[in-house]
């Protein structure tokens, strides 16, 4: 990491991490999954003493979005996610919202983004790869240059994503981590939505998914 300070929390009910990227030059920050608790996310954010300029989704699930809104709100700035979790992520029953957390939930993005989309974001280089499984938008996030990619629940320390809730597909959750592996170098340190980090030369060796 050269010029990225990571942190983060757990946050919800399901216990996702929501991560925090700081720019050591400029303090700008992106959040990633704030997936509940604005609160605590926010008291968070004030310890890192950055300025928030994004919020990054990897996916349309409601323990990945229902603090979105409100950060958004808050800090006025801007919500990324995949163009093909859009349906998903405004639709309460399909994105769990509506059945799992009692409060239907549904999220906009101000910039819906592409498979293979690079975008700078607080300073990052920031490249958008389609990892379909989980559901059929996920996304990860590649910062190239910093060696980091933010996975969400498409790979998990020597696992995957379940592919069992609605858009997802075991077929194409395998594909997409066979793609991700080949894009990956063995040295990209991997951040998943739920549990602890990984590498890439972990996952080639380890995962049994692949």
């Amino acid at each position: 990491m050269k010029n990225l300070i990571l942190r983060g929390i757990v946050v919800g009910p399901v216990q996702t991490n929501c991560y925090f990227l700081r720019n050591k030059t400029t303090g700008e920050i992106l959040i990633i999954d704030p997936g509940a608790q604005e609160e605590r996310i926010q008291a968070a954010l004030a310890k890192l003493e950055g300025k928030p300029v994004g919020i990054l989704l990897t996916h349309g699930h409601y323990d990945h979005i229902c603090a979105a809104n409100e950060l958004r709100e808050y800090y006025k700035i801007p919500v990324y996610a995949p163009k093909a979790e859009e349906k998903l992520m405004e639709d309460p029953m399909g994105n769990l919202s509506g059945a799992w957390s009692g409060t239907p939930y549904t999220v906009k993005a101000d910039q819906w983004l592409e498979d293979g989309q690079e975008e700078i974001l607080a300073g990052f280089s920031v490249t958008v790869l389609h990892t379909p499984g989980h559901t059929s938008g996920s996304c990860c996030y590649w910062l190239k240059e910093e060696g980091v990619c933010m996975s969400g629940d498409t790979v998990f320390c020597g696992s995957c994503g379940r592919t069992d809730l609605p858009t997802g597909s075991m077929s194409q959750m395998r594909d997409s981590l066979h793609r991700l592996f080949e894009i990956l170098p063995e040295e990209t340190q991997i951040f998943p939505g739920h549990g602890e980090e990984t590498d890439a030369a972990f996952e080639k060796a380890h995962n049994p998914y692949l």
